[in-house]
């Protein structure tokens, strides 16, 4: 295996997310061999759609496939884990949306046979992969803005804000016990455990749900789609929006809030990180703009430019300063990492991706909240 295009790969689902994956994965150049659907049906009728010669009609079919090296999972939550843990044993790699699973008991078992198989096991934690965010990873390693002292932030989108929004991240058997939280909760939480270098070690959690009950459609629905046609009344327990304060090994503190009904916020993440030395902001809807803070001196922002970034932020950027990059390219960024691990046969020290410990962390992390929602206190993190 000499280069990206000898890689073959399939990819289970065929929805959103996994439309996403296969537009980063042709601009990689590498070989899509399939995909798989939720049924041979929906598979033929997904591969169809997005331009791919064939369809696997089950798993099997996928992992008996020896031309296949690499399988991206897209497939709903509840999914991952014994997907994940057979394509594993199938002796292939393995690249997961998050979460990595719904418990933290099953993400500590991937974290073991993806260990054992010594195969590149990834969890696509893509924000990441924003050039400006891997900047100040780098930023605060080399001590440039001092000991983190407060960092704050949130995640909001509009997606279900309405009592008609549908989407199976609503019910706990798919999505799992929490839905901002652990939907787009844990994007945030990953990304400041990788921006700071360190994991937060307990919670204090309020979580609410304001649409105690949806309409749910009889038909499917797409995600980000709204859907049209009869539908019948579902109790909802699953958070529609979350307050949750962190504490931090150092004695650094956090609060970060997260909401799937906030009208007008489409996907609306931001971080600000203060330290002893300086402070830092990003807002995922200017991405290529990293603002800068200062006590004695000018504030400052940066615009991405990998000629005035640090070495790995700057091999993340793809494209020339004043062209912005944004999500797709973000996939395109941790892709090309991960496959570059493949074709050297193991993790390299540089690689900035998400492991399957930082999966099972983010699980870990999710029991915190709920626990800490429920007893009403500070929760301590199990394993931190």
């Amino acid at each position: 295996m000499t280069g990206f295009s000898d890689i073959g790969v399939a990819v289970i689902g065929t929805g959103f997310i996994g439309g996403v994956h296969l537009g980063a994965l042709r601009r990689l150049g590498v070989d899509v061999r399939g995909v798989l659907g939720s049924s041979a049906k929906r598979g033929a009728e997904g591969a169809a759609a997005m331009g791919v010669a064939h369809a696997y009609d089950d798993l099997d079919a996928l992992l008996a496939d020896d031309s296949v090296q690499v399988v991206h999972v897209t497939s709903p939550n509840h999914a991952h884990y014994p997907q994940v843990k057979a394509i594993l044993a199938a002796g292939k790699h393995v690249i997961c949306e998050k979460p990595l699973s719904l418990t933290a008991e099953e993400s500590g078992d991937l974290v073991k046979l993806a260990r054992d198989s010594g195969r590149i096991a990834a969890v696509c934690y893509n924000i990441r992969f924003y050039p400006l965010n891997q900047q100040a990873h780098e930023m605060v390693r080399d001590g440039d803005l001092g000991d983190v002292r407060f960092v704050t932030g949130h995640y909001h989108q509009d997606w279900l804000a309405k009592e008609t929004d549908w989407n199976w991240r609503l019910e706990t058997d798919q999505g799992g016990a929490l839905r901002s939280v652990g939907d787009i909760g844990t994007h945030w939480i990953d990304l400041m455990q990788f921006i700071t270098g360190m994991k937060a070690e307990a919670v204090f959690a309020d979580l609410k749900t304001f649409i105690p009950q949806r309409q749910k459609p009889t038909g499917p629905v797409a995600t980000f789609t709204t859907a049209s046609g009869e539908t019948e009344a579902r109790d909802i327990a699953t958070d529609d929006a979350a307050m949750i304060m962190l504490r931090f090994p150092n004695g650094g503190r956090g609060v970060m809030s997260t909401s799937q009904v906030n009208m007008g916020r489409k996907n609306s993440l931001t971080w600000d990180l203060a330290g002893s030395a300086g402070s830092a902001a990003w807002d995922s809807e200017t991405p290529d703009h990293l603002w800068l803070g200062h006590r004695d001196a000018p504030n400052q922002v940066l615009q991405r430019d990998a000629a005035m970034m640090k070495p790995i932020a700057a091999s993340t950027a793809g494209l020339p300063g004043g062209h912005v990059e944004g999500f797709a390219d973000t996939f395109l960024a941790l892709f090309r990492q991960v496959y570059g691990d493949v074709v050297k046969g193991e993790r390299q020290p540089t690689s900035t991706y998400a492991s399957f410990e930082d999966g099972d962390y983010e699980m870990r992390f999710c029991d915190a909240v709920i626990e800490s929602n429920e007893r009403g206190c500070w929760v301590e993190i199990a394993g931190t």
